[in-house]
């Protein structure tokens, strides 16, 4: 087949292109022949439906976006030096240092192909990560999967937890946290987010763009192929159908021992200051790769496509274009530079080829074999795509829903069903055992990991003589973000807050992954634009910066949209990690009394407790009140920095209860409880009330720690002391460690085995 240039684009206006195929939509289509004033080169048509894509160019959600500018970039937590529209967003946190760190989902390629869909989600997101300058330090995954027994998760969840272990492991990242959530309306559209953390110095951070007329363009790390051809991209603008997986082809394919090659061979060469900018190649391939050097730089590129090591002789220059291949890097450097690039990546066994370099005619030039194939203005490719205000309303059935409350729905109230209830609580799919998960990961490997799952937060040594460190939680309880958008997106940037704050670490920063159904729909729409409101409002109350994230769109099968998921991932600094307070009730602290911090209210609607007993969604989330959880976090964050407290653990799914039974688990020793005098003891063990942590508080400390909350006015409760080898909640019923173990243990291996 001849090669359609540019030339032969002009003569012959009429031909038939395939832009449906590519997901454009007829008005798209024209208004790229508008642009041109021709009709675009199947290269250029390529490159468009790439860009123009709902992955790249976030033209459903761009116009909302816009709203976390109003969040205060420079707050007394933290300042921020890169932000929104960069790789990554990144922190200043003291001592020189400063961490990046994002979060991204790979949602429809790990329905699609589980196994490889995981595991390029973290190259992915890790790449992000050190084209910024920084070395990746940590991963985390919050994930999501339909019910534990239905048949797809048995298909989806083995494989992707395998491709995240298996990268990440190769990787030698530790995996310090995320979630797993179990909900009907992820059948067939399973959540994978993936977040990195990476440390640098500030001297080293480094920003994509390609300057300098006459500065090189390399390419370079692994050959591209035929894999992830329109894969992400175009994948990530697809509403799975009632048919199933298909495009198995899209999904790209990973080789975790080229990327650690590109990890250690892009810091050395930031090191040797021989780069001038860096743009790593995830979604969108190539296309997206020169559109946004060329677009963020103040000239021009040609790129020669011939000159791009394949690993397929066969491709196209369209589909070398599209092709979504791993572990590929690009590089923009001077001419006196490229001989000492090239030395780099020689060492470390690292293939790299000058393919193009800068110019001064403000447009985007790529030939093939000689021939020009395609001539556009970069920005119109990159960031002057469509941009669509969606129509969006409140849905007609939410007063329904929220009429509907679970608080009106019958509950335990003798012993024996208390007892019962919380045995059933346990050991259901959200509040289980995730080990048989989490323990396919290394969460120790690199020897910086201070805490990590299960514990509220991960965290990591940055500087091993200070002891300075960092925290990171990521959260989202979809069903109270769908009985109410707003409060429900606020409620997971206060979990992640407050997670973050119990270990000790103050919150400086916020990446968000917004999971939602389609765009196309109003509903959906509604839900995620309340999504956003809260979340800007959240942050301006908390004064904590957004400093990036990722928008997915189209996560629902046929009509059934997920949930509503926005997930909140905070990261918090320590100065000393060895002040950090872990989840757990060890044998040290036998004796220590048991305060609980915050308010119970009558307060059961979206609840573990509704799910699992019941299968009820309906109702009011809780209330959130965030001057109460800042009050929180800095009684947190004093009174572990001084010693008054030994343990913390926020109060969230599953309430006091699966807080309490989590602690006595990961630490080996029970606790004597009782609830208080104006709760009765159904609601203080399962109401799930925002704003709440358990604390072990040493019996020498106990007045100073009780004086702290007093003189903030902050509601603490005595309700119970550690003590033995059983949970004993006075006058209703006792648990042994043993059977709870048990309960808790049994479930994921027995589905899953």
């Amino acid at each position: 087949m001849s090669t359609d240039t540019v030339t032969n684009a002009e003569s012959t206006p009429d031909v038939e292109q395939p832009w449906a195929e590519l997901g454009l939509k007829p008005d798209e289509y024209q208004r790229i022949r508008d642009i041109l004033d021709r009709r675009p080169t199947s290269c250029e048509l390529a490159m468009y439906s790439v860009m123009w894509s709902e992955h790249c160019s976030y033209k459903s959600s761009k116009v909302h976006l816009k709203r976390f500018g109003e969040i205060p970039q420079e707050t007394p937590a933290g300042k921020m030096l890169a932000g929104i529209g960069e790789n990554a967003g990144v922190i200043d946190i003291g001592e020189g240092y400063a961490v990046t760190f994002k979060v991204e989902s790979h949602n429809h390629p790990s329905y699609v192909e589980p196994y490889q869909g995981a595991a390029t989600g973290v190259g992915g997101i890790v790449r992000d990560i050190i084209a910024m300058g920084a070395r990746p330090v940590a991963v985390m995954d919050p994930l999501r999967f339909g019910p534990l027994d239905a048949p797809d998760t048995k298909r989806v969840l083995p494989g992707i937890v395998s491709g995240i272990g298996g990268y990440g492991n190769s990787l030698g990242l530790p995996n310090i946290g995320g979630e797993v959530v179990f909900d009907p309306t992820y059948i067939g559209n399973p959540l994978v987010n993936a977040l990195c953390v990476g440390v640098m110095r500030h001297e080293d951070l480094h920003l994509a763009n390609a300057t300098g007329v006459g500065n090189q363009m390399i390419l370079y790390g692994a050959k591209t192929g035929g894999d992830g051809i329109g894969g992400v991209s175009i994948l990530a603008s697809e509403t799975f159908a009632e048919g199933g997986p298909t495009k198995r082809p899209a999904v790209q394919v990973g080789d975790p021992f080229m990327e650690k090659l590109l990890i250690e061979c892009t810091l050395e060469l930031f090191a040797a200051k021989v780069v001038e900018g860096i743009q790593d190649l995830g979604g969108g391939g190539l296309s997206c790769a020169t559109s946004e050097l060329a677009s963020a730089g103040d000239g021009g590129m040609r790129v020669s496509l011939d000159k791009v090591p394949l690993r397929d002789a066969s491709l196209s220059p369209e589909e070398i274009l599209m092709s979504e291949s791993q572990e590929r890097m690009m590089a923009c450097v001077t001419p006196a530079n490229v001989e000492e690039f090239l030395k780099i990546c020689a060492k470390w066994d690292v293939q790299a080829d000058v393919i193009g370099e800068v110019t001064d005619t403000g447009r985007l030039e790529i030939d093939w074999h000689g021939e020009r194939v395609v001539d556009v203005l970069p920005e119109t490719v990159a960031h002057e795509g469509p941009v669509y205000n969606r129509p969006f309303a409140r849905p007609a059935w939410q007063d329904e829903l929220q009429a509907d409350g679970a608080e009106k729905l019958p509950r335990a109230t003798t012993s024996a069903e208390l007892r019962d209830t919380l045995l059933q609580l346990v050991g259901s799919p959200n509040l289980c055992d995730k080990s048989w998960i989490t323990d396919q990961y290394d969460r120790y490997v690199l020897g910086n990991s201070v805490l990590a799952q299960p514990e509220d937060s991960g965290m990591i040594r940055v500087d091993e003589t200070s002891g300075l460190g960092v925290a990171v939680s990521t959260d989202c309880n979809g069903r109270f973000a769908k009985l109410d958008p707003y409060t429900g997106a606020k409620l997971a940037l206060a979990e992640s807050f407050r997670n973050v704050a119990t270990t000790g670490a103050r919150p400086v920063a916020v990446s968000d992954c917004l999971n939602f159904g389609s765009p196309e729909d109003p509903d959906v729409m509604w839900q995620f634009t309340e999504a956003i409101r809260g979340l800007v409002d959240g942050c301006k109350e908390l004064g904590i910066p957004v400093t990036g994230g990722n928008v997915s769109f189209y996560n629902q099968t046929g009509e059934v949209a997920i949930l509503p998921t926005p997930v909140i991932g905070v990261l918090g600094v320590i100065d000393d990690v060895t002040r950090r307070t872990p989840i757990g009730f060890t044998g040290e602290m036998e004796g220590h009394q048991l305060y609980l911090l915050g308010e119970t209210a009558e307060e059961l609607s979206g609840s573990e407790w509704a799910h699992v007993v019941h299968g009820h969604l309906g109702g009011r989330p809780p209330a959130v009140d965030l001057a109460a959880e800042q009050q929180l976090a800095d009684i947190l964050i004093n009174a572990s920095r001084d010693g008054l407290i030994d343990a913390a653990h926020d109060v969230s799914d599953g309430g006091v209860a699966q807080t309490l039974v989590e602690s006595a688990l990961r630490g080996g020793v029970g606790a004597r409880v009782w609830a208080p005098d104006n709760l009765d003891p159904f609601l203080f063990l399962f109401a799930e009330s925002a704003g709440r942590a358990v604390v072990a508080v040493p019996r020498t400390e106990e007045v100073r720690f009780t004086d702290m909350c007093t003189a903030r006015r902050f509601p603490h409760t005595k309700i119970g002391v550690i003590t033995g080898d059983t949970l004993d909640v006075q006058d209703q019923f006792e648990i042994p460690l043993t059977e709870l173990r048990e309960v808790w243990t049994a479930t994921l291996p027995a589905a899953l085995a």
